[in-house]
């Protein structure tokens, strides 16, 4: 299955099917088999980078739109 990242608005990054979460030292969250997690927009997760719900709890609110990029700038 491909991996699908679904933006919620007002709440967390959805990320679904076959993904690895690596810390900043490149070692793996062990995630006992799951192909599906969330994981926190709102930055007041207890237990980040997952979310825990705060958002609701504070009230965080953020619309996320499908939107062209502009092409990336060239190397130099």
């Amino acid at each position: 299955m491909a991996t699908k990242i679904l933006t919620r608005n007002d709440g967390p990054l959805v990320v679904e099917g076959e993904f690895t979460l690596v810390d900043a030292s490149d070692k793996p969250f062990g995630l006992s088999g799951r192909t599906k997690i969330s994981l926190c927009r709102c930055g007041n997760s207890a237990n980040k980078p997952f979310c825990d719900g705060a958002h609701g709890r504070i009230g965080f609110r953020d619309a996320c739109t499908a939107r062209d990029l502009p092409p990336p700038a060239p190397k130099p």
